[in-house]
């Protein structure tokens, strides 16, 4: 009996498929959206800069009396002995700044500047990010269901957005402000102006983030996984808040970022009109304001606050961009 031409017991066993990357290579791992925006983020340097100034400024309105404590004096104490008699100026040169005031004095009543720049940070900021809570919240309820209904649904709320956007905000504001009673709701002096300050501002501007989120709604709602939870019996209040919000998160943490500079400078220019906070509240606005009547003499004054609100408003701006770009899924960086 002759052998067999070839071995029928190794033919049949399969041989192990190569490794065409070699044995010591690694495995290549996916990466989450959130780990591809966050790499993104961290190889644009200016807007990590502003997110870093956005963060330092957070922590300086949080801690604002421990740092006045260490390195100023409280806000609202005046110091005459820091004046010239004769003009009521600051003493010495760059508006009396010194060791023991950083940014120098007030004009007329020698309040010390950096404690009120610090302390006009928690005006500021609250304003701008309760606002822009109101106006995000709104404007994605709104902005959602126009978006997924249309209809007569659509129309309305977006004649409604129309019309909203059209109204003179600063007008109202200033007009609401003169007819506010000192008591409201248990809130008295400027927390009644902050609380009328962050809603008005909020719903002013909840239009804005309704226009973004209609839009994208329009676009989502007849994608496949849309359908497909409409076929596998997914109600409307799970569409909505389980399907299309998720998706709709990106353009929203965008547009809120890009909306808090925009309320900064309007609770600026409201203080700056005498329609924010009631003095002696301390606010960057209400500070340029003050500086009006002497900045011929003491420029100072002026240069700081307005460095600050610049300062403040960059930032945003900056890592606003950085993230609109770090979020985009088409973004080739």
């Amino acid at each position: 009996m002759t052998a067999p031409l070839h071995d029928t017991a190794a033919e049949a066993a399969p041989s192990a498929p190569a490794d065409p990357a070699g044995p010591g290579a690694k495995k290549v791992e996916g990466r989450s959206l959130k780990q591809i925006a966050w790499n993104r983020l961290k190889q644009d340097k200016v807007a990590l800069a502003g997110g870093i100034t956005v963060l330092v400024l957070v922590l300086v309105a949080v801690f604002a009396p421990l740092i006045v404590s260490l390195l100023g004096h409280p806000p609202n104490e005046f110091h005459q002995d820091q004046l010239d008699p004769l003009t009521n100026l600051p003493q010495g040169a760059w508006g009396g700044v010194s060791g023991d005031y950083l940014f120098g004095v007030e004009p007329n009543k020698g309040r010390d500047v950096f404690s009120r720049i610090v302390y006009g940070a928690r005006i500021s900021l609250l304003v701008a990010f309760l606002a822009a809570v109101v106006a995000v919240v709104l404007g994605t309820l709104f902005g959602i269901i126009a978006g997924y209904f249309g209809g007569w649904i659509d129309a309305f709320i977006s004649r409604t957005m129309d019309v909203l956007l059209s109204f003179p905000q600063l007008l109202f504001i200033i007009s609401l402000v003169s007819v506010l009673p000192d008591d409201l709701l248990g809130l008295t002096g400027s927390g009644v102006r902050i609380a009328v300050l962050v809603l008005v501002i909020g719903f002013f501007g909840w239009p804005y983030v309704g226009r973004i989120v209609r839009g994208q709604t329009l676009s989502l709602r007849e994608r496949e996984y849309i359908e497909a939870a409409r076929s596998l019996g997914g109600g409307r209040r799970h569409i909505l808040f389980k399907e299309l919000l998720p998706n709709l998160f990106a353009p929203i943490m965008v547009y809120a970022t890009l909306m808090i500079p925009t309320n900064i400078l309007t609770e600026a220019a409201l203080s700056f009109l005498g329609a924010g906070v009631r003095p002696p509240t301390a606010s960057w606005g209400g500070m340029l304001r003050d500086a009006l009547q002497t900045y011929e003499h003491d420029p100072m004054f002026m240069v700081f606050p307005g460095a600050t609100i610049f300062v403040t408003v960059l930032a945003f701006n900056l890592f606003g961009d950085g993230l609109r770009d770090a979020l985009d899924p088409k973004g080739t960086r």
